[in-house]
């Protein structure tokens, strides 16, 4: 297992950090931080509350960290989160600012957030094949970009060359200059822009034999995924489902379903295990 922890303490507080390392080195998932409520830590068999109260200049010192006052960690902000260095996601909730169209800005003023961990775990993936084009299905939280890692760099260990359009940066993060988690020999990781347009440059300018994406959300990242898969890629992505079947009744997805570009999918079961189907209409 693998994780850029220290990176991970710098987003805290400085009066949290040593009870959150000696609590969560080995075990935190999440740190859910709530203003005017104690911090809890969410690790993996059970949750632990600390006796100190969440300050507003906590919330801002974390959001600090994790932007890095950056102009394209204020958009992601729109979107509910943050990527902070070493791949940890920051999820913001609180006061948003709308527009009078009803799309979202920004974070007015944060009253809570998700610093979720991001950790690595080699071979993980082993026995999902070594070719075709695959999909990972699981519930938020459940392990889908930490699973798609690791298929990431077994591809790329076998001898395939693998895209990665990593539009967060959490697949593959950096931390002072240096790869946080192993990407494998052959793999090449583009941040930073859209799933669309990334997937059009990938298989454009780096001719790749896979294309590496995750979290497919909307109708747009579906249309780029059907143009792609018919260049003669195989790809590789994730998408919120508990289910094949759960799959199948989302409207957004039934392209892909229809289309059979992904020949198998990987579901993710609660106790991070996964198992193999086919990906059948």
């Amino acid at each position: 297992m693998r994780c850029a922890w220290q990176a991970y303490l710098n987003l805290l507080p400085p009066r949290l950090r040593q009870k959150v390392d000696d609590l969560g080195r080995e075990e935190l998932q999440e740190l859910r931080l709530r203003l005017g409520r104690p911090p809890e830590l969410i690790l993996r068999r059970d949750s632990r509350f600390l006796t100190e109260t969440v300050r507003q200049e906590d919330l801002r010192y974390v959001v600090n960290a994790a932007s890095r006052f950056s102009p394209w960690s204020s958009s992601s902000a729109a979107q509910g989160y943050l990527t902070a260095p070493g791949g940890h996601r920051v999820g913001l909730c609180g006061e948003m600012t709308v527009q009078a169209d009803g799309s979202v800005t920004g974070v007015r003023e944060v009253s809570s957030l998700c610093l979720r961990v991001a950790r690595d775990f080699p071979g993980i993936a082993q026995g999902a094949g070594t070719s075709g084009s695959v999909l990972i299905l699981g519930r938020p939280g459940s392990g889908k970009t930490t699973l798609l890692r690791d298929l990431i760099r077994q591809r790329s260990q076998q001898g395939g060359s693998v895209a990665v359009v990593d539009q967060r940066g959490e697949l593959f993060p950096r931390a002072d200059g240096m790869d946080c988690f192993p990407p494998g020999p052959r793999t090449d990781v583009l941040t930073g822009c859209g799933k669309a347009h990334g997937l059009e440059m990938a298989i454009r300018t780096l001719g790749p034999s896979c294309v590496a994406l995750d979290e497919i959300t909307e109708e747009g990242d579906c249309q780029a995924l059907l143009r792609a898969g018919w260049c003669g890629v195989d790809l590789l992505a994730t998408a919120h489902a508990k289910s094949r079947e759960d799959l199948l009744r989302r409207t957004v997805y039934r392209p892909l379903v229809e289309s059979r570009i992904f020949e198998k999918v990987l579901i993710l079961q609660p106790d991070k295990s996964w198992r193999v189907e086919r990906m059948e209409r």
